[in-house]
């Protein structure tokens, strides 16, 4: 069932989302060459803590990290520690779900280490894009799987592998709600979009295979073919007249 937010729900959910986005702001100058993953997690553990937000992910399922970090071929859940020390190249995705006063925002940002290549660039690109046109089908009246196909035409028509063995979902008091939004699909099916719905949309991509698999350390997903993967995600609001993005500045509308 998909849940319906109050007009309060929505306001705590966007107050968890612009904090966030400043994290992920203050973020562009922490992630540097020689920083391990466990050190970056460590500080976004006390911002979220200084601003009165409580990590979704710290406890989730013996989850023991305020975020997820995953490098390179490394496509999402990827779990901080001391011995990854991020290097000059390096593709960092950086995904992190949050409450403020009981509702959560969730999102993931690209960030690029020194100079990326163009192909690094087009793949954190290709998957923004992706990110936007399925957002843009978040509208009142249309169909859930309008989100799907918008986000599956944008990455396919660049080439790149499509992840299908996780998906975004509904959020607001919890972390993960109904429904699941696939990365895929045809358009015109699924639930009706109506003003109230909060989901967390991101796409996943591989620069290779689309194939990946779990690592032994039971979170890490990792591609098959050791290619890059982005991974981007923001929540939003579906509104009467439109879509506001909770976790990006100057939200739109």
């Amino acid at each position: 069932m998909i849940t319906i937010k109050n007009k309060l729900s929505i306001q705590k959910m966007q107050q968890a989302g612009q904090l966030l986005a400043d994290l992920f702001d203050q973020l562009l100058i922490k992630i540097v060459p020689g920083i391990t993953t466990l050190e970056i997690d460590s500080w976004i553990e006390d911002f979220l803590r200084t601003n009165n937000l409580v990590s979704q992910s710290k406890g989730y399922k013996g989850y023991s990290h305020a975020s997820c970090i995953s490098v390179n071929d490394e496509v999402v859940h990827g779990i901080p520690c001391n011995n990854k020390i991020i290097k000059d190249g390096d593709l960092v995705k950086i995904d992190i779900c949050a409450s403020w006063k009981g509702y959560c925002a969730d999102a993931a940002r690209c960030y690029f280490i020194g100079q990326p290549k163009e192909e690094t660039k087009q793949l954190v690109n290709v998957a923004q894009r992706a990110l936007d046109k399925g957002i843009e089908k978040a509208l009142p009246g249309n169909r859930l799987s309008d989100i799907s196909a918008a986000i599956q035409a944008e990455i396919e028509k660049s080439g790149y592998g499509i992840v299908r063995d996780f998906a975004g979902h509904g959020i607001g008091k919890f972390m993960h709600e109904d429904p699941e939004i696939l990365n895929y699909g045809k358009p015109g099916h699924g639930p009706i979009l109506r003003p109230g719905m909060t989901f967390a949309i991101e796409p996943m991509i591989t620069q290779g295979k689309c194939d990946v698999y779990i690592t032994n350390d039971g979170w890490t997903v990792k591609t098959k073919d050791k290619s890059l993967a982005a991974h981007v995600e923001d929540t939003i609001v579906i509104t009467n007249e439109g879509v506001q993005i909770l976790t990006r500045k100057n939200i739109e509308a």
